[in-house]
């Protein structure tokens, strides 16, 4: 087993690699050490230099419409009038406290998503 720590995209793909070969390994075996090592490498590495940034609010509602197969219509009684539906989708009104709580009770949506600017 030989570990080095993973400085660039050349040494990620590299390690990912050597994950997927290993991935199966039985546990307390070398290998199942190696992959317990690769993975928390590969993680540090992602948090510094693949960071996922949170979706932005309207973002966050269109794609939970998506998911839950919505319609504008039915976002009526989080937001309020069809034409206040249609500002705030089109980024044209900002979203009041209550709205953006009623969004979270009502469609799960974490409140922190609907909170970012």
């Amino acid at each position: 087993m030989s570990i080095k720590p993973i400085r660039d995209e050349r040494d990620y793909k590299k390690a990912m690699k050597r994950i997927e070969a290993i991935w199966d390994a039985a546990p307390k075996t070398p290998e199942s050490d190696e992959l317990e090592i690769l993975t928390a490498l590969v993680e540090v590495y992602e948090e510094h230099h693949h960071v996922i940034y949170p979706p932005e609010p309207v973002d966050a509602i269109l794609f939970r419409m998506d998911q839950m197969g919505l319609t504008r219509k039915e976002l009526e009684p989080f937001i309020g009038s069809r034409g206040r539906v249609s500002e705030v989708l089109s980024h044209r009104r900002p979203m009041s406290l209550a709205m953006i709580r009623k969004l979270h009770k009502g469609l799960g949506i974490p409140a922190d998503v609907l909170l970012a600017e």
